[in-house]
């Protein structure tokens, strides 16, 4: 097993915490909870385990093979409902789906349930494969016009009939919830979908997907993802010759279907010795940030499908690629 692919977010009164995915025999996978201690250089050093938050329970996350798996959470704090609101992928009966969660201190969490889709051009989303699920923390503005939560996912339409058969290297789609007079999460249902971005480079060829949920900077989201390259073997939970790196997405405020800047190459990719020895081995796979203090960004992320890593930036850099 591994301790892998952490959600990051801070509490109430300002200490982070990542819910990292626990993996036990037969990829059996769990939510945790631990606390991020930094050293005198406030720099990440070590956590303070806290147990288990979510655990295989209800239907959707249970199956006869492996025994379910709830896995990969992205948490969100998201503003006008004062919720943290966690999407993880369950392991059910019908294979990976997304579903939510959603707490006020990180430490306790209900079950919202499997997310709602509308269909898009006959096909039905919540029938399809669909992982890497992420939520904006403040709502935005839908094609429609109105104001809605907004949630980019990666659903795989293989063997779909119709036009979407062009998509069969799975890329991030934006789907939208119209928030109206809604006063929580039970009642979404996300559509107007739109397909944001698909792999174009060729250390994203296979598939793309979401990594932490989209940070403002300034006047545009900053969307992490994960690209992957190499070759998948049907048939196995934990691909050996495949190569995950992390690209980057500058979306648009106004309008987040727009990309405003994408970059060409991976902002973090496998180079350490446990990025590229283990479990599934040459991964980085990004799912949380977190900005500890002005103009620095911490990414969290699994490394090789074994342990947690943290790279460390600076968000002027970053502004710079917007602006240039």
């Amino acid at each position: 097993g591994g301790v892998l692919n952490p959600a990051a977010a801070r509490s109430p009164d300002g200490r982070l915490y990542l819910l990292p995915r626990l993996v036990a025999a037969g990829n059996y996978s769990r939510i945790g909870l631990a606390r991020v201690i930094t050293n005198r250089h406030h720099v990440p050093s070590r956590v303070e385990r806290m147990g288990v938050v979510l655990q295989p329970e209800a239907p959707y996350e249970l199956n006869g093979r492996s025994g379910g798996g709830v896995e990969d959470a992205r948490v969100t704090y998201f503003k006008p409902w004062k919720l943290y609101l966690m999407t993880y992928t369950t392991y059910g009966p019908h294979g990976p789906r997304v579903a939510a969660a959603s707490s006020i201190d990180l430490i306790h969490w209900r079950r919202i349930g499997l997310l709602r889709f509308a269909p898009h051009h006959g096909v039905d989303i919540e029938a399809v494969d669909n992982k890497d699920a992420v939520l904006f923390p403040e709502p935005v503005k839908a094609p429609d016009g109105r104001a809605a939560m907004a949630l980019i996912h990666r659903p795989i339409f293989d063997g779909v009939a119709g036009f979407l058969d062009q998509h069969h290297q799975p890329g991030m789609w934006l789907s939208y919830a119209p928030l109206g007079k809604l006063a929580g999460p039970k009642q979404l249902l996300f559509g107007q979908h739109h397909l944001l971005a698909s792999p174009e480079q060729g250390w994203e060829q296979l598939r793309i997907g979401a990594g932490a949920p989209p940070l403002r900077l300034g006047d545009t989201w900053l969307l992490l993802y994960h690209g992957v390259s190499g070759r998948i073997a049907e048939g196995i939970d934990q691909q050996q010759a495949v190569r995950y790196a992390a690209g980057m997405l500058l979306l648009d405020t106004r309008d987040p279907r727009k990309i405003v800047h994408r970059a060409r190459y991976p902002v973090l990719e496998p180079e350490l010795q446990t990025e590229r020895a283990g479990i599934v081995p040459n991964v980085v796979f990004p799912t949380g940030l977190d900005v500890p203090r002005a103009n620095v960004l911490d990414v969290y992320y699994g490394m090789a499908d074994s342990r947690i890593g943290v790279a460390r930036g600076r968000l002027a850099d970053l502004m710079a690629i917007s602006a240039g």
